[in-house]
Order: structure tokens, then sequence, then C-alpha cells
């Protein structure tokens, strides 16, 4: 009792301390590299790897396939030069035969008219058999050399097939382990948004960017899906963000500097990100499945501030990105040409 006698608001103090902490965002991913969301960010990576090494292997050996063929057909060339040879050689020694080429020369000589014309012939076709030997035999060590080479191009391009069939294998592995992954976020994020608290910030491991551009897009790469004012049922008026379809999981980026001055959970639009930039502007970045910042905090150009997901009144995986003017909802801009005037395409 002397101790609240002496310190009359310490228990207020301590009760308010623990209600704040109570009302804190759970941290259950919290820590550089750990929980459900850093290991989808993971995987992505090593899935975008692996496609890579895969890509590179398939078109090795497409080229290694190519060269063995035309390889192929060289020798097929050379073999059919050296039967032309050897047909020459064939009517050479018709010819010789039919000529009396089955006596000796010189029976020949004593028989013919002129013995020295028969002389100048023996020797124009003992020349002419020996430069078709040469030929032929010149021939030969040619196909041998091609023979060779299509052997081991062949063997080349067995072996990467064979290394392409194991790169395929452990992608498939990868995308495997990362669709679970991915699935377990979005479960964990569907909670997070039906109770309307988010999640601890996951701090997800960057990357090394090296953008030399103030404006980025939101991701990497996407496939758009619906625009900027356009209608539909799911939407009261007009739709007021641009969609990028991407698979949960995705790293979302910040598209230029700015700090972050909303993180909230639940509502239409899920777990959501606004950031406040320079120019007076305001970025969107919705239907999220994790997130990756905390509210306060600055961002630069491409840094992962969350990972995209299908919260909130969605119908599948994406990341509903705006442009606004002020922090609220109801004063969207067109967000493409918004970054397209600060040299960021979309398309």
């Amino acid at each position: 009792m002397r101790l609240f006698r002496r310190h009359p608001l310490l228990a207020p103090v301590l009760l308010c301390a623990l209600a704040v902490l109570a009302a804190r965002p759970t941290d259950v991913d919290g820590g550089s590299g750990t929980g459900t969301g850093a290991e989808v960010a993971r995987l992505h990576e090593e899935a975008a790897a692996a496609t890579r090494r895969y890509e590179d292997g398939r078109r090795a050996a497409e080229e290694q396939r190519a060269r063995a063929q035309r390889l192929e057909e060289q020798l097929d060339g050379r073999r059919r030069e050296i039967a032309v040879l050897r047909g020459d050689l064939g009517r050479l020694a018709s010819a010789q035969y039919r000529d009396g080429g089955g006596l000796p020369v010189a029976a020949r000589m004593l028989l013919a008219e002129d013995p020295d014309q028969v002389m100048r012939g023996q020797q124009a076709l003992s020349r002419a058999q020996a430069a078709l030997d040469r030929a032929i035999a010149k021939s030969r060590r040619a196909e041998a050399r091609l023979a060779a080479d299509e052997a081991r191009a062949a063997a080349q391009w067995r072996a990467l097939d064979q290394r392409n069939a194991e790169l395929a294998e452990a992608k498939r592995d990868i995308e495997e382990k990362l669709e679970e992954a991915r699935q377990r976020l979005q479960g964990q994020a569907d909670t997070s948004a039906a109770a309307g608290a988010c999640r601890g910030a996951v701090r997800l491991d960057q990357p090394a960017t090296g953008f030399t551009s103030q404006w980025v897009a939101p991701v990497e790469t996407y496939v758009l899906s619906a625009s900027y004012g356009s209608g539909g049922a799911r939407w009261a008026n007009r739709h007021t963000g641009q969609d990028f379809a991407v698979p949960i999981g995705t790293p979302v980026r910040a598209v230029g500097y700015g700090q972050v001055v909303r993180v909230s959970c639940g509502g239409p639009f899920g777990i959501e990100i606004v950031l406040q930039h320079g120019d007076g502007y305001y970025t969107q970045y919705a239907h999220l499945a994790a997130v990756a910042v905390e509210q306060g905090e600055r961002v630069a150009p491409g840094q992962w501030i969350g990972q995209s997901g299908t919260t909130g009144n969605s119908t599948g995986p994406h990341l509903h990105f705006e442009v606004r003017v002020t922090p609220q909802a109801g004063s969207a801009v067109d967000p493409v040409g918004w970054l397209t005037a600060r040299g960021v395409p979309i398309g």
C-alpha cells in the first residue's frame, strides 16, 4: 500500500501502458528475413532466378541443337560430294577399259599408230585418277572431322537437355513451395483484414535496385487489369485506380520518395498503405497481403513496402494503385497519366 501512496499516478500509468501495448499491431512476422511474408519474398526471388536459369539453359540447348543440325547437313553434303567423286572414278575406269585399258601400256604402244599419243593419254588418265584419289582422300578427312564435330555437338546438346530437365524440376519444386507459402500468407492476411488489425511490418531483405530515376512503377512485372474510370458492379461509381494483376506475395514498391501516412486493415481496400510525396500527391497501395513499413516511416523509390494479395473487396490477386490529391478516398486522379508524366510509362 505504501507504494501507491508514494506514487499515486503509477497504477494508472501502468494500466495505460498495458492498454497501448495491447492495441499495437501484432508483430507476427517481425524481424528481417523471418515469417511467412519474408518466406514468400525469398521464394519469389528464387523462383525468378530459377526461371532465368531454365530459360538460359533452354536457349543454350536450342543453339547447340541447331549447331548439331548444321553440322549434320554439312556432313550429308560432304558424303554426297564423295559419292560424286567416286562416280567420276568409275567413269574413268570404264573409259580406260573401253579404250583398251585392259592391255599393258607397252602392248598398246606397240599396236598403236601413234605411240606418243597413247603415252600422253595414259599420263593424262593417270594424273586425273591421282587427282580424284587426292580429292576423295581430302573429302574423307573432312567427313571424319565433321562427323567428330557433329558427335560432340550432339553430345553437348543431349547434356544440355538433361541439365535443363533438372532445372525444370528444381523450378517446379520452388514454385510449389512458393504457392503453398502464398496461400498461408493470404490466409493470415484475411484473418487480419477480418479483425481490422494489421500485423506488424514484415522487414523484407531489400534488393539492390540501383534506380537512377526518382519515380518507378509500383510492381516490376504485371498484367494491367481494371483501369482508372472503368465501370463495374464492384464499384459504387467508377474505378478510382489502376489494377496490376500479380500473384499473391509479389513485392510492391514505393513509386517515389515519400512518407507512410497510413497503414490500415479492413474495409473495401483490405490491407492498404498510403504514402505522401514531396510534390503534394499521395499514392495508395491496396488489397495487400502484408506490409513492410510502419506509419511515419520514410521510403525511397523502388523500396519494397508490402506484398500484393487479395484482401478486401477483391476478386483475385492484384495491386490496386491510386494517386490522390489528399490522403482520403474520393480525390483520385488518373494514375497512369500521372506516372507517365514522371517518366514511368505503364502498359
